[in-house]
């Protein structure tokens, strides 16, 4: 039985009022259900039903417009347990001329079955009629002109406070480091395209220096890291950057955001919000709502209201996840911007999408921490590659300043026998440290004795900082042996809980002060680096890891040789040296090897170069005469290389091979390479053993040969080889 009943008119609130008219009770209904069958009409009997199935307007009307008579019948009828109204088919006497009225913009649909007793399968077809609200009036378009302006101003404000906080590139620390114009000194860095795979556990620096540019890899420009790729249809919005210490993450934050901030790039972006990881732990027991804790860091946009937040384009960076010390608690929900929660809850629904759906956001992070993102939330990996060949030579060229001195850096840095420092030099920091050193080193020091290794490097960089007196005539206090041994003390501690970020009771555990220490020496403005957050909390870090684990080498060989301590292995005390004089240092050097064969995430393999490095006569030479250590003879080295040589044959895992390798070379010693590079030469590879074929990925490595294709077919196919020449063939883009 079909009939079409459609009435629309304005107005839920009227439809929400018919809730107020009480449903009829079991027994009332069953009463008139008697009363009609007892009604003898033959046209109740015999309806004709197209004759009763039409629309019935009825009038809801609030309890103030009801008569007396009305409002008695209401309080006389028995209240029900519900508010939800029950609608039944009523008959004609009941309906009378009551209607449905319309308001407020809303919709009500109210089909009446009238004066018929229905039994079977009822089909209703309802036509939706919808009216339009009103057109704008000139008071609404004055409030929206008043809310655009107001975008505006926000806009003008947070980034005229960007662009002077970007301004400026610091090296040390913002109070008494040296900084310099971003626009001077920024180089490009290289940038590609990257992917979620599983986490590297060996040290950062390794597998640097184990990985190669190719041809192929897709590069992307700083500002395009939001833009889709070639045969990419769309955007990402969620973006992680992948990148190890140092490599530039941070200053590449700072150049995106001066760049915005300038009205250069990203102008379909209207606000960028910068964050730091390290900042905001300082917060992570507090709550906020999304719109207080950006009101809280940047106070030019609390003029913003709720709605703007759904209507304006919103990019988040958050800057240095590794650091992070929130557990990023995916179970906990949040949708609204002024819902108050806790930091880390605001933080994992940005990062998921489920606050400000639409909003843009950026998340840098060294490549140990970025697994603790799971890959569905993320649209987009890059990495952070540092400088490429180009860029290094472009970056002395800038920081130097004298073209002629510049050259002769690079030059120098380029040798075949520096091919290590070369590679370093991806890593921008180790440029500013590179660039310090041979530049003041240049003046008065032959060629022959500039820096050819880590170690040499890192034991100038300490003096020449050492240097930089702010007071040329302060009182004798506290020497720089001392202050090094506890800042050393410092990297050590800090290091063993792989810690690169500590506070001020850290520096009090270890007796430093930093003001005192700031005003005798340079070290302190250079090398430690202190940094405010929202609340002027401070923290501190060393100005790299590897100025950490050089200082942590420093202290625990010192120690070592004052005391005959042994901090790798504390119940080890050397009591008698040996019989020429010497002290032996061969059981700290094992300590420090089989410390770091051990290590599951690689912390202590550039510490061990620097442990090397530091036991030699030219870099003991130059901590006697700068810092006062005491005159002393170490142990020749050859027990120490004997004892490499046969735990490169022992070793397993390529990786740590190779950095033994770099032990070697911190200790003067070439034979292996020599031999291998002798094998290769003559092209005869039958007898090479398996320290040979470690040595000979180390060559290829560091020799700065073309490994785009690698040809396999040269050596040996055993899985032992495979497994030694692991680090080559990953470097490699084809293997043949």
């Amino acid at each position: 039985m079909d009939f079409l009943s459609s009435l629309s008119v304005q107005a839920w609130g009227s439809f929400a009022q018919m809730s107020e008219k009480k449903c009829e009770d079991g027994a009332q209904k069953r009463k008139k259900q008697e009363e009609y069958e007892k009604d003898s009409s033959p046209s109740r009997k015999n309806p004709k039903i197209t004759n009763y199935f039409r629309p019935v307007t009825r009038e809801v009307r609030t309890t103030e417009n009801f008569t007396a008579e009305e409002e008695a019948e209401r309080e006389s009828r028995p209240s029900t347990s519900t508010r939800t109204p029950t609608y039944t088919a009523v008959t004609q006497r009941e309906t009378g001329n009551r209607t449905v009225s319309a308001q407020s913009g809303g919709i009500v649909n109210t089909p009446q079955l009238t004066d018929v007793d229905v039994k079977g399968n009822l089909t209703v077809s309802v036509n939706n009629t919808y009216v339009h609200s009103a057109p704008r009036t000139d008071e609404t378009d004055v409030n929206s002109k008043t809310k655009e302006r107001t975008i505006q101003k926000c806009q003008a404000d947070l980034k005229s406070y960007l662009l002077n906080q970007t301004k400026n590139l610091f090296q040390g620390t913002r109070e008494n480091g040296s900084s310099t114009p971003l626009k001077d000194t920024y180089t490009e860095l290289y940038i590609t395209k990257g992917s979620s795979g599983e986490v590297n556990n060996e040290h950062e620096v390794t597998e640097l220096e184990c990985k190669r540019s190719t041809r192929e890899e897709k590069k992307i420009h700083l500002n395009n890291i939001f833009e889709p790729l070639p045969k990419e249809k769309i955007r990402p919005q969620r973006v992680l950057t992948n990148g190890i210490a140092g490599i530039g993450k941070t200053v590449a934050v700072q150049k995106f955001t001066h760049d915005w901030a300038e009205g250069t790039a990203n102008q379909n972006i209207q606000f960028v919000f910068p964050f730091t990881f390290r900042d905001l732990n300082s917060m992570k027991d507090e709550c906020f709502s999304l719109m207080d804790l950006i009101g809280n860091y940047f106070k030019e946009v609390k003029d913003l209201e709720t709605s703007d937040y759904d209507n304006c384009s919103f990019l988040f960076i958050f800057d240095g996840l590794d650091e992070s010390q929130f557990p990023l608690d995916k179970s906990q929900m949040c949708r609204c911007v002024t819902k108050t929660t806790t930091v880390d809850t605001l933080l994992t629904n940005l990062i998921k999408g489920t606050l400000l759906h639409k909003a843009l956001v950026w998340i840098t992070s060294r490549p140990a921490a970025a697994s603790k993102i799971p890959p569905e939330f993320i649209n987009r990996v890059t990495e952070v590659r540092g400088f490429n060949d180009e860029q290094k030579e472009e970056y002395f060229q800038k920081a130097i300043g004298y073209e002629i001195v510049a050259q002769r850096i690079f030059s120098h840095l380029r040798l075949k026998l520096l091919r290590s420092l070369y590679i370093m030099c991806h890593i921008p920091l180790f440029c500013w440290i590179s660039a310090t050193v041979l530049q003041s080193l240049l003046t008065d020091t032959p060629e022959n004795e500039l820096p050819k290794t880590l170690t040499e490097m890192y034991t100038h960089f300490l003096i020449i900082e050492t240097k930089r007196k702010q007071q040329k005539d302060y009182e004798k206090g506290e020497t720089d042996k001392d202050l090094i041994m506890k800042l050393g003390k410092l990297a050590f501690e800090q290091l063993k809980k792989r810690n690169m970020i500590f506070d001020e009771n850290d520096l009090k555990g270890c007796e430093i002060d930093l003001k005192q220490a700031a005003v005798h020496s340079g070290v302190c403005t250079q090398i430690i680096r202190k940094e405010y957050g929202l609340h002027r909390q401070e923290c501190y870090s060393f100005i790299h890891l590897s100025v950490q684990e050089f200082l942590a080498a420093l202290y625990v060989l010192e120690t070592f040789i004052d005391s005959r301590k042994n901090l790798l292995h504390i119940q080890t005390r050397v009591k008698v040296a040996s019989e020429k004089g010497e002290i032996p240092i061969i059981p700290l050097h094992k300590s420090a090897v089989e410390v770091a064969l051990v290590s599951k995430y690689g912390q202590w393999d550039l510490f061990l170069r620097f442990l090397f490095g530091l036991s030699q006569d030219k870099n003991q030479k130059l901590l006697q005469k700068i810092f006062g250590f005491e005159e002393r003879r170490l142990q020749s080295n050859q027990e120490i290389i004997k004892y490499i040589h046969s735990e490169i044959k022992k070793l397993p895992n390529s990786y740590q091979s190779i950095n033994l390798f770099h032990c070697l070379n911190e200790l003067g010693d070439q034979t292996l390479v020599e031999q291998v590079q002798t094998y290769q030469s003559s092209g005869d590879v039958s007898k090479i053993s398996p320290a040979h074929w470690s040595a000979l990925a180390f060559v290829l490595l560091v020799s700065g040969e073309n490994l785009d294709v690698f040809d396999l077919k040269k050596y040996h196919k055993s899985n032992e080889v495979l497994e030694r020449l692991v680090p080559v063939l990953k470097a490699a883009k084809k293997a043949v």
